[in-house]
């Protein structure tokens, strides 16, 4: 059954509806086109909703009616299987109901642009920089979504400093928004001798991509830098000047590219980061005016900062906002990450409809 206080607003644009068939009867249409537009367009929104409850009204009757013929021996059999079937019709009807009222987050369709960086933890933070990399990538490659590096810092033992990646595909967002944090490992590093368990800490942050609609640059706000492309430990791997990059002025965001050997691909890239980067900027600009308590996407890189725990000894892995433990940590690092997505999906919609 739908929540209480989803039928109550349902209750409330059933009465809407009402009120405006009502009104858009007793009109003249002769006498004010614009009012008569205006209610035709508001029925035609509010009618969206009343046909999904009509039916949604209507299988509730149906399973009533099946339920009496149980009573009859003859019959039982057959409206059992009925009644199966009604259930079933009755749930897609009712998460139809929900996806149409619960307020829609409008980047979830968006491409993102997805940002791994080592924390606390040196050199083993960056080793599983590389594994979460490599762990998004097999997601990616699970959905059908394009997958491709933009900038990448390595280090000599063949982790990541930082690594930024573009991800597209359908409802990309939608999916791996929830990622955005500080990812905890625990493990015996490679570099360890002693066989000691490290904690050490991973960033993560995704953001939609954004384009020029969504963000105007005005070119004389940027300063464009152009330098030698360096490998891992520093050394410099392209005698020309083929890395970029590029700040903007007013916020001091900075962006730079230097793995492709055209300087204007690098460019490319960085323009393709700092619209996604202005983007959030923006956004969280905006929605501090109106939420004083915000917290950030991505916190310090702390230990005590942390969303998921991936402990190797255990073969656990513990997403702690939503308390779920699953124990096969290496089908998770391959990419198997649908029950914690979906445990996290609906997490937030419960709060939605909280709020509704």
């Amino acid at each position: 059954m739908l929540p209480k206080n989803f039928l109550e607003k349902i209750q409330d644009i059933e009465q809407k509806y009402a009120q405006t068939e009502e009104r858009l009867a007793s009109l003249d249409i002769t006498k004010d086109a614009d009012a008569y537009k205006a209610l035709s367009k508001d029925l035609k929104e509010l009618s969206y909703i009343h046909e999904l409850y009509k039916d949604y009204k209507k299988i509730l009757k149906d399973i009533e009616d099946t339920k009496e013929l149980l009573k009859d021996k003859d019959l039982k059999d057959l409206a059992e299987k009925e009644l199966e079937s009604l259930n079933i019709r009755l749930l897609e009807k009712e998460k139809e109901l929900i996806n149409a009222l619960t307020p829609k987050d409008a980047n979830d369709n968006k491409n993102v642009i997805l940002e791994i960086r080592a924390g606390a933890g040196g050199e083993e933070a960056a080793l599983f920089a590389a594994d979460l990399l490599r762990m998004y990538q097999r997601y990616a490659e699970r959905k059908g979504w394009k997958f491709n590096i933009l900038e990448a810092n390595k280090t000599g033992l063949g982790g990541y400093k930082e690594v930024i990646v573009s991800i597209e595909g359908k409802n990309v967002y939608s999916h791996l928004k929830y990622e955005s944090g500080v990812h905890r490992v625990q493990r015996v590093p490679i570099t360890e001798s002693g066989g000691r368990i490290h904690t050490s800490t991973i960033t993560v942050a995704v953001l939609p991509e954004a384009d020029e609609t969504d963000v105007v640059i005005n070119p004389q706000d940027l300063r464009i830098e152009t330098f030698r492309a360096s490998g891992a430990g520093g050394q410099y791997v392209n005698t020309t000047e083929s890395a970029v990059r590029i700040t903007h002025i007013p916020t001091g965001i900075s962006v730079s590219c230097q793995d492709e050997r055209s300087q204007l691909q690098n460019k490319l890239k960085a323009m393709r980061i700092l619209y996604a980067k202005l983007k959030d900027f923006y956004e969280k600009q905006k929605k501090e005016e109106t939420d004083k308590e915000r917290k950030e996407q991505v916190g310090t890189g702390e230990r005590s900062e942390k969303i998921r725990t991936y402990n190797f000894s255990q073969n656990r892995v513990t997403d702690h906002r939503v308390n779920l433990t699953l124990h096969r940590l290496q089908d998770i690092l391959d990419g198997d990450l649908d029950e914690i997505i979906s445990s996290l999906q609906a997490k937030e919609l419960e709060e939605k409809l909280a709020s509704v």
